[in-house]
């Protein structure tokens, strides 16, 4: 097993990102068109946060009354910014990490995703799937 590849031969590259100013409704449509359930918050390029499809549960209980998601986005745009609901300073991995630093991070932590970062600027994101995809490759 290739212990020691650079998190870069798996991370995405191409990630979904979302500017620290827009509306929550976006992340909403963001996760129903693409199916992710981690998306960094950036400031340019700039990686200041990240958050999740469970940040996002944890404000619209009214999809559990089964409210028109319409109103659930309009509703969460007028009482909360995306920065209030983000994780601000999430854990990363540099684009020189290992892929074992990314096991282990992952591994001790509730984390299902890490932003990949060069710097502070966004590069890619590392999933759990994507190091068990890496794993299966191995055998």
């Amino acid at each position: 097993m290739k212990r020691n590849d650079p998190i870069s031969h798996l991370m995405t590259r191409h990630v979904i990102s979302v500017h620290h100013g827009d509306p929550i409704s976006k992340v909403r449509a963001l996760v129903r068109e693409h199916g992710v359930h981690h998306i960094p918050v950036v400031d340019g390029d700039q990686l200041v946060g990240i958050i999740t499809w469970s940040d996002i549960l944890r404000v619209s209980f009214g999809d559990a009354f089964g409210t028109d998601e319409r109103e659930v986005d309009a509703t969460l745009d007028h009482t909360l910014t995306l920065e209030q609901v983000m994780k601000r300073n999430p854990v990363t991995l540099q684009e020189t990490s290992t892929v074992r630093e990314a096991a282990e991070i992952l591994a001790r932590s509730d984390f299902h995703s890490l932003p990949v970062v060069n710097g502070n600027k966004l590069v890619g994101m590392v999933t759990t799937t994507d190091l068990i995809r890496y794993l299966l490759e191995q055998f």
